[in-house]
């Protein structure tokens, strides 16, 4: 039965519709609804729990009934079905209704329903433009996703099992006060009215204090993790007791803020008490007035009592869960708020993979400001890149150059104009097949915190292994591979990098980078200072490779240094987002223009070397 509860929801079913909405009971509802049917069973099987719940207090009353009006030497003979009844409810229907109700709860729903929501959050969240990743904590994004499904699963369940349950029970301890004397329901009745205020005066201040000091934490989160993932960066500067004041200060914030919401929660508990108190000394006295008076009898004074006991227990139950219904509904609030937006860079209805003949590439006067269309940072620059020509951006920094290339990867839009690959408008072609297309090593290379292998595979996941390790020659990286060791002990291409690949040099880094884009062999290749962080030695090394690998392919390279400049076919200066000069190394030095004007500024490197060939 367990393990059939278990396969009832696939906790990574694809994500039904375009994303989770913003509305709250959209929210969970776009969840829950992947298991309403098990849902649909624990609303059943929960009133059936309330109403054996309800009996227990009935039976004592009954039981106390029977023993003051029956003989002892009859007891038996007369009363043998209600005690059998009595037993069978106690022994076999409440143990069964209780395991059938935890069942579902927690094999069908609690675990498949936590990963479900994860999942899903996670699989709309990678699909958001690397814009949304730079303008957040990557830990603080990880944070709502992970806390989302606990949120969803907690506040579902907690409704069901609690808020439902209590429904049912009062309303069956009203029905059966009322079957014995219709004045022992009206303290009841009055207390509802009360306790359903104090709840409607208290659960919004709860829930606001509860979205704050979620907000507050995660804001603690991306702050800590941010810190650790540039440990680097603040050793080298000496910032750890900066870094200390920054995180004091956030974990004070996140402090008050809990501080505030468990002033609440005292007030409402202190409040619940003494409502529960009133209600236990009016229904015991009134009881025990009506049997004085004779208008009930022992028995109903037996049951009234526990009934009420019981409830007052359900309600202080029933509050702390209320409690944490709201914590958790704040906890969703917080994080829909980066699960629960739009796509913004979404394929177009009609998009079609990308057909690549030839590789050539058109910039046709493309203008983007990053939303500023008063200070575009592209400025109606058109560019034709043939098929299979390499062509060098060269500017000054801010120029536009990296803007360029994101352009053209569509991690941006254009705002106005078009690019085209093989006259394909990119913004009309799957966003997969376009990145798929195009090769891109940078100068500032992150590696997944995986082995080797993943990471060079990540290329191209079908290669053999034969190709990997072609892959890491060609690349020079098999030269250090075989001398690396995790704290795992794992060796070789099996050894972890560690997060960013931090365990790995700069000059490690790129030589695994440009493994990865050897072994993917797309038709058009990206290089954005892709030796910058190699030596001189290993950058002469893998010069051929480089050679080899840009052969029949269309290269946009952005670098600084005559080891890539010297191979282009063309040159093109780019200025406040313009083309300013284009033209070979020679006719450009001959121009005087701002190349000219880099390349004197220049000292060593690869400008020495250009000055001797000018010369």
């Amino acid at each position: 039965m367990l393990r059939y509860l278990e396969t009832r929801v696939d906790p990574v079913a694809a994500p039904p519709g375009e994303g989770p909405p913003a509305g709250l009971i959209a929210f969970f509802w776009y969840f829950i609804s992947q298991a309403k049917w098990l849902f649909a069973a624990l609303f059943v099987v929960g009133i059936a729990a309330a109403l054996v719940e309800t009996a227990i207090p009935y039976f004592i009353g009954r039981l106390v009934a029977i023993l003051t009006s029956t003989p002892r030497e009859e007891l038996f003979a007369t009363a043998w079905p209600t005690f059998a009844t009595m037993l069978g409810v106690v022994l076999v229907a409440r143990p069964a209704i209780l395991f059938v109700q935890r069942a579902i709860s927690n094999h069908g729903i609690s675990g498949p329903l936590n990963t479900l929501t994860r999942w899903q959050s996670h699989h709309h969240v990678i699909r958001q433009s690397l814009g949304f990743f730079q303008n957040d904590f990557a830990g603080r994004i990880a944070n709502h996703v992970m806390q989302a499904g606990g949120g969803v699963r907690e506040t579902a369940l907690a409704t069901m099992r609690s808020v439902l349950h209590i429904l049912f029970y009062g309303v069956a301890a009203t029905g059966l006060m009322l079957a014995q004397d219709w004045r022992l329901a009206l303290p009841i009745l009055v207390w509802v009215v009360l306790y359903v205020t104090l709840l409607t005066a208290m659960v919004p201040k709860l829930r606001d204090r509860s979205r704050e000091a979620s907000a507050k934490r995660s804001a603690v989160t991306g702050k800590v993790v941010d810190g650790y993932t540039n440990i680097q960066t603040v050793k080298l500067f000496a910032r750890t007791a900066d870094e200390d004041r920054y995180i004091r200060d956030a974990m004070l914030e996140m402090n008050t803020a809990f501080l505030a919401q468990h002033r609440v929660n005292t007030l409402f508990t202190v409040l619940l008490n003494l409502l529960n108190a009133a209600l236990l000394a009016a229904v015991g006295t009134l009881a025990v007035v009506q049997w004085q008076a004779g208008r009930v009898e022992i028995g109903a004074v037996a049951m009234v009592l526990p009934l009420t006991i019981q409830l007052i227990s359900m309600s202080g139950w029933v509050a702390a869960e209320i409690q944490g219904i709201f914590e958790n509904v704040g906890v969703v609030q917080e994080s829909m708020g980066s699960i629960a937006r739009p796509i913004t860079m979404r394929d177009a209805p009609q998009a079609r993979p990308l057909a690549v003949t030839g590789g050539g590439i058109t910039f046709d006067r493309v203008t983007f400001g990053y939303g500023r269309k008063d200070r575009p940072v592209i400025d109606a620059l058109s560019l034709t890149i043939r098929p299979g020509e390499k062509v060098g951006l060269v500017g000054r920094s801010g120029a536009g150059k990296s803007t360029l290339v994101n352009l053209m990867l569509r991690f941006h839009d254009v705002e106005e104009g078009a690019i085209r690959i093989d006259g394909q408008d990119v913004r009309e072609v799957t966003q997969e097949s376009l990145r798929q297309a195009v090769s891109v090593v940078t100068q500032d290379t992150s590696l997944l915190h995986r082995s080797i292998r993943d990471n060079i595979l990540y290329g191209r996941p079908d290669a053999s292994e034969a190709e990997l390790e072609a892959a890491a020659r060609q690349a020079h990286a098999d030269s250090f591979i075989p001398g690396l060791r995790d704290i795992a002990g794992r060796t070789g291409y099996d050894a972890h990098v560690g997060e960013r690949g931090v365990k790995l040099s700069g000059g490690q880094r790129q030589r695994i980078a440009i493994a990865r884009v050897i072994l993917k062999d797309a038709p058009i290749l990206v290089l954005d200072e892709a030796t910058a962080a190699l030596d001189s030695e290993v950058e002469a090394a893998i010069q051929e490779s480089l050679g080899d690998l840009m052969e029949g392919k269309t290269v946009l390279a952005i670098a600084h240094r005559l080891s890539t400049l010297k191979i282009m076919d063309r040159l093109v200066v780019i200025d406040g987002g313009r083309i300013v000069e284009e033209g070979s190394h020679d006719a450009l030095i001959a121009r005087r223009g701002l190349y000219a004007q880099l390349w004197a500024r220049q000292s060593g490197g690869f400008l020495a070397d250009l000055t001797e060939a000018a010369e």
